[in-house]
């Protein structure tokens, strides 16, 4: 590096220890990896920033640089940074050191308010961090009462067998339970992580591939590690537990297991699918069916699933630990105090750092080491101390034999001058018992302890292996291994000890025993009477003789086995002592490579150095290179946006005329539309087309909205041009509405007075004109608002004038309307029920009087009759019904009378509807008794029948408006309704058939005509029809000004008289 990169540094550790450099190049170095690993890129976090911040852990011995630097970062501002802070965090607790667990549990608070912060966003990572929080407290809770557990899970068969008990029918049922719920929690929470990372991912699309997808994904990685050793461990204990314990008590662990196996393999088989796993891990496949837990023997078919994730490659580090800092970020520059801008990158400083980093890696893993060989050696001192303690138990039970024995000696010696002497040495017999009891149990402790020691030198030859390729350890491995002999050998001499003083003891109990038999032999000679008891005692002699000679036999025997004990012993340390050569002998060929690889890295250096200068030259020339084709792709940038400009504009241009021509077709068919409409007034076929005034108005109304929508619509437009689709439904809309009232409002003059009529037909025209008006305003793209205004002002004149063609009621007392629509009602109800009684007796009549073609013809259309009359009594019959309804639901606490008058056009249209029908089938009446009789003409029944038609229409129009939609009694009459219509047309059907029967009957013959005689009736022919268009022409507008007059004679002969104006 040069001289001035160096010199800020210099400067700025003037005056501190190595140690403190070291320490403060450190806190830099893994505050600059924290910071680099966890940013708000959306990209997976790098894994050497990782791998430094792991190798961190193991320099500060916990988690506790970690937390300082993380709990500065913005985790809850940026939905990212967080998610990269939970992945890091895992990692650490994975493969960290051992302490990052227990410095991380007091921070599952933090973890718990992230979780609940960003739990209430539903989208992006909201949920994602939510759940990934609950699988990090998860964990740590499950390492806080798991102590034993590492975090990365990773143990051995014995490992796992010794928590949850080595014996299946002693280990302890109750911690085994739980644990297997705690790792069943532990499994959920992986399992609805990975679950809710699937679902916020669009998986018909490569998301795997993209970074906002690896992003998300990176993390499952770690949830496949952890589940994978979940999963064998939570089979192991679930086949331990069934078979201690009862199948009912375990089904609850049976269903949750069953289920969360079925997601667990549906993960591992969505994750081996992505295409981003394929380099980075290898997804294990479950079995197709879970185990059965109830079959002891399944448990062989198990097979441990692995997640292999190979070895990252060391990556070129360009942007090492130590040049981390970016210098464009003036918040990182402030805090490690570099004023200066960045150095030049030097290969050969890059290689050097990378040694560095290689060094620091070797140091951090000679600390696991030594850590993981002090636990060994502290597991060992453990073991120690409980042989201690054994050995203070035998001396205690040796010192406590020795008592023994010497109270029996004296209890011998007071046997001998006591005449109760026999009963004495009888209890000196059983405590003789008990100590050969003893001295058993101090063998099989003997031999337990033999069994601890040769497991202990085991233990030793494992640490011992485990201290190869270590330098700064091999002392402390000699000493350790000293203190080991030493202790082995204090332990040593304490058994001897312990035997020797049961050798003596033994031989106590042999002299005791020769003095006891003397004293007996004196007793059998001094005392005649105590013979059979002194025969006793000799046989008692004799059994603790062959007692004494078996227990001499297994005293040899324990000593031949101490001896081969000793001797292995001394194998053992000879084989220790070679083991220590050797790695003293590896330490120093080592040493030898590492000087050798120096040479080789020194030569490489030098040759960079030389590359690094052509390199340099190479970069000079192709930065000129650079420079001017920059230039060039600037001035075709330049190019560009000035195309890009002028096809914009073309663009707007043509959207506008598209726009343009969008609504000029709409207004053409609009004006096509109202003109139309206007042009009915000289059309001489619409004047037999006739409408109501309120009709009228009910078509008149839509016409005041749609104008307002018309014109909200066209300011909408002006201000956003995308609402071009509702201006043009409006506009059709605001057409079709205008040209309905024009039609309907030149439909009603032809009903009205001759004046009222041309002053309706002119209004009609001056509102269909301002409508033109409105469009065209509309077409030229200018302001409508005044045209809108005039247009709504004309339709307002319009609608006056309907109003006045509407009928007024008479000032009639409030009894007298709603009797006047009752009295109307029933007259024609008692109107139809005559004409079908005496179509009914002209029936009957006609079968006596008539047969042949003229019977078929008269049956038939009076049949037909009869059929529409009684149509039409079920008709009224379900008027009445629903006026009865309506009536019932609408008058509220007012009288039916007073209903009545309040809603008073909707009673004269009623009222109007029922006497036209009573009218009709008058009509009908008259009109069929004239065909029967041969007076009448078809055509007049035809009329007829289709006026019923139409007043039955109207009275069912007339009690619709009021009427519920979904009245049950609504539908029925529209089923009536339907009844009158089809019975209407087989009466037409009927004229007309017969009409056709009459005529081809009169049709005159005109095969034997002449010329001249065809001739003549050709021309008598036109004249008729020149004659029967005129008469037609004249009945037409005769008709038209009898509608009109009946129209008025209708309302005066009811009880009304029109309004004048």
């Amino acid at each position: 590096m040069s001289t001035k990169h160096h010199l800020p540094r210099v400067m700025g550790n003037r005056g501190k220890s190595a140690t403190e450099i070291e320490r403060e190049n450190f806190e830099k170095n893994q505050a600059v990896a924290i910071n680099k690993a966890i940013n708000n890129q959306e990209t997976p976090v790098k894994e050497k920033h990782v791998r430094i911040t792991i190798l961190g852990t193991f320099t500060d011995g916990g988690a506790g640089m970690f937390w300082h630097a993380a709990t500065r970062l913005p985790v809850q501002g940026n939905p990212i940074v967080c998610w990269k802070f939970l992945h890091v965090l895992h990692k650490i607790l994975r493969e960290g050191h051992p302490h990052t667990i227990v410095d991380s549990y007091k921070y599952c608070s933090h973890l718990n308010d992230l979780g609940k912060l960003w739990g209430h966003l539903k989208e992006g990572y909201g949920k994602l961090i939510e759940n990934y929080c609950r699988l990090l407290i998860q964990k740590l809770r499950f390492h806080k009462k798991n102590m034993e557990i590492p975090g990365n899970l990773l143990m051995s068969d014995e490992q796992f067998a010794k928590i949850c008990g080595s014996d299946v029918n002693n280990y302890d049922a109750t911690y085994s339970f739980e644990i297997a719920v705690d790792m069943l929690d532990y499994m959920d929470e992986i399992l609805t992580l990975q679950q809710s990372v699937f679902s916020s991912l669009d998986m018909s699309r490569s998301n795997s591939m993209t970074n906002a997808g690896q992003c998300r994904l990176a993390p499952l990685i770690l949830c496949i590690q952890d589940s994978c050793q979940l999963y064998d461990y939570i089979v192991k204990s679930l086949f331990r537990l069934h078979s201690s314990l009862p199948p009912d008590t375990l089904s609850g662990h049976r269903d949750r297991f069953v289920s969360a196996y079925k997601k667990l393999k549906q993960f591992y088989v969505s994750s081996s699918n992505l295409q981003y796993f394929k380099n980075l891990v290898q997804v294990p496949y479950l079995p197709d069916e879970p185990p059965n837990f109830l079959i002891a023997s399944d448990f062989n078919k198990h097979v441990k699933p692995v997640a292999v994730v190979p070895e990252p490659e060391n990556e070129p580090d360009t942007d090492s630990v130590g040049d981390l800092i970016d210098t464009s970020d003036d918040k990182l520059d402030a805090s490690f105090g570099n004023g200066f801008g960045p150095p030049e990158i030097d290969e050969r400083d890059m290689l050097i750092e990378s040694l560095q980093r290689e060094i620091q890696f070797l140091k951090s893993e000679i600390e696991r080491i030594k850590f993981e060989d002090q636990r060994i050696i502290s597991a060992q001192r453990e073991e120690i101390s409980k042989l201690e303690k054994i050995l203070s138990e035998l001396r205690l039970s040796a010192d406590k034999a020795l008592k023994e024995n010497e109270s029996t000696k004296r209890r011998l010696e007071e046997a001998t001058a006591n005449a109760g002497a026999v009963a004495k040495l009888a209890e000196a017999e059983k405590h003789a018992k008990a100590n050969e009891e003893k001295f058993k149990k101090m063998k099989e402790i003997y031999n337990k302890l033999r069994e601890e020691h040769v497991a202990l030198i085991r233990k030793n030859a494992d640490t011992a292996k485990k201290l190869e390729a270590e330098k700064r350890l091999v002392q402390e491995r000699e000493q350790s291994i000293q203190e080991t002999k030493s202790q082995m050998d204090r332990l040593e001499n304490e058994r001897k000890v312990i035997q020797e003083s049961l050798q003596q003891s033994a031989d106590q109990v042999t002299s005791q025993l020769a003095e006891a038999t003397a004293q007996n032999t004196e007793l059998l000679n001094t005392k005649e009477h105590l013979e059979n008891q002194v025969k006793m005692l000799e046989d008692t002699k004799a059994n603790l003789m062959s007692q004494l000679q078996t227990s001499e036999e297994e005293s040899e025997s324990l000593q031949s086995r101490l001896e081969a004990l000793e001797q292995d012993k001394h194998q053992s340390e000879e084989a220790l002592q070679l083991e220590i050569k050797n790695a003293k002998d590896q330490l120093a060929s080592l040493k030898d490579e590492m000087t050798t690889l120096e040479i080789k890295r020194k030569n490489e250096i030098d040759s960079l150095k030389s590359q690094l200068e052509d390199a340099l030259s190479e970069k000079a020339a192709s930065e000129a290179q650079m420079k001017k084709e920059i230039e060039e792709l600037q001035t075709r940038l330049t190019q560009l946006d000035s195309d890009k400009l002028a096809t914009e504009k073309q663009m707007r241009e043509d959207l506008s005329q598209l726009h343009s021509s969008l609504i000029a077709s709409a207004v053409k068919e609009g004006r096509q539309f109202i003109d139309d409409a206007m042009q009915q007034v000289e059309n001489p076929t619409h004047i037999p087309v006739k409408c109501t005034a309120e009709f009228l108005l009910m078509r008149a109304e839509p016409v005041l909205s749609a104008l307002a929508n018309l014109n909200t619509a066209q300011n909408v437009y002006c201000q956003n041009q995308t609402e071009l689709e509702s201006l043009l439904k409006t506009i059709t809309s605001f057409s079709h509405h205008m040209g309905d009232c024009v039609i309907h409002g030149i439909a009603t003059s032809h009903s009205a007075q001759l004046e009222a009529g041309e002053e309706l037909v002119a209004a009609c025209q001056t509102a269909g004109e301002s409508g033109l008006e409105v469009l065209n305003f509309l077409e030229k793209g200018g302001s409508i608002q005044s045209a809108v205004e005039k247009s709504t002002q004309k339709v307002r004149q319009l609608i006056r004038l309907a109003e006045d063609l509407v009928p007024k009621m008479v000032d009639v007392k409030e009894k007298e309307i709603g009797d006047l629509l009752e009295n109307e009602m029933h007259s024609t109800s008692s109107a139809i029920e005559q004409a079908a009684k005496k179509i009914e007796e002209m029936l009957h009549q006609t079968r006596k009087d008539m047969s042949g073609v003229e019977l078929t013809v008269n049956e038939s259309i009076l049949d037909s009759c009869t059929g529409l009359m009684q149509a039409i009594k079920v008709l009224l019959v379900k008027s009445q019904d629903l006026q009865k309804e309506i009536v019932l639901q609408g008058r509220g606490t007012a009288s039916v009378k007073e209903f009545y008058k309040k809603n008073h056009r909707w009673t004269e249209g009623l009222l109007s509807a029922a006497k036209a029908v009573g009218m009709g089938a008058t009509s009908l009446l008259e009109a069929a008794d004239k065909v029967v009789k041969g007076e009448g003409k078809f055509e007049e029944l035809i009329v007829c029948s289709n006026e019923i038609a139409a007043s039955t229409a109207q009275l069912v129009v007339a009690s619709k408006v009021k009427a519920d939609r979904k009245s049950k009694k609504l539908s029925e009459l529209s089923e009536a309704s339907k009844g009158v219509t089809s019975c209407t047309g087989k009466v037409v059907g009927s004229a007309r058939e017969a009409a056709q029967i009459i005529e081809e009957q009169n049709l005159m013959d005109f095969t034997k005509l002449s010329l001249m005689q065809a001739k003549k009736e050709e021309m008598q022919s036109q004249v008729r029809v020149l004659e029967l268009e005129k008469e037609l022409e004249m009945e037409r507008y005769k008709l038209g000004q009898v509608r009109k007059r009946h129209y008025q004679l209708a309302g005066e002969n009811g009880g009304w008289e029109t309004e004048k104006s």
